[in-house]
């Protein structure tokens, strides 16, 4: 994320109207804007591709709608707003959503170097205040390796980590699917520099 330049203040209310009316994408966060960062590589993009298409295939005809990078979610009709690489919503009050979505239940993020540590902390910090949230990924980019934070029932976050040769499960959408699926065709870094 980007700071623009000479910030003021915005309401959420205008920020939301502010940003329907710019050529990027802007995150808000405590009443500032923030350019969100272009240039993903090809493995990000592949992998929230993935992602995407095999929970579509999953929840279609069913009450869950999933969304790409251009999906916004709220933490609250107050803000922070941000763009996950991909999310799913099963509740009715998001079926009807034309700007932000408010209830999700899965949030992923697929990492780069350059914004995983605010993925992992602030980031996951807000996503956290979303009271129908129930499952957090993170996906690395550079190599097969898959994080799911879950809600359990005590209200505890746990990690559970998944690698090559294991299955993702992800019990909010009762989605199983070998990791492997979400590089399908990605090349990672760590086989290209093997190719060389």
């Amino acid at each position: 994320m980007v700071a623009i330049q000479d910030p003021k203040y915005m309401s959420p209310q205008e920020y939301l109207d502010w940003e329907e009316l710019q050529p990027i994408k802007y995150e808000y966060i405590n009443g500032e804007v923030f350019a969100m960062m272009a240039g993903g590589t090809i493995p990000h993009n592949a992998i929230a591709v993935n992602l995407t298409t095999a929970l579509r295939n999953h929840t279609k005809g069913g009450p869950c709608r999933v969304y790409m990078a251009d999906a916004k979610v709220g933490i609250s009709e107050k803000g922070p707003f941000h763009y996950p690489d991909v999310m799913v919503t099963c509740d009715r009050g998001d079926k009807k959503a034309r700007k932000v979505i408010y209830h999700p239940c899965l949030i992923a993020e697929v990492l780069s170097p350059s914004t995983e540590r605010y993925d992992r902390g602030q980031k996951f910090q807000q996503y956290r205040r979303i009271s129908s949230l129930r499952e957090y990924l993170l996906i690395s980019a550079e190599q097969m390796t898959v994080e799911c934070f879950r809600l359990n029932e005590q209200g505890i976050w746990e990690l559970h980590s998944y690698a090559d040769g294991e299955e993702l499960h992800l019990t909010s959408l009762d989605f199983r699917c070998p990791i492997e699926l979400l590089y399908e065709d990605v090349v990672l870094e760590e086989e290209d520099q093997e190719q060389e």
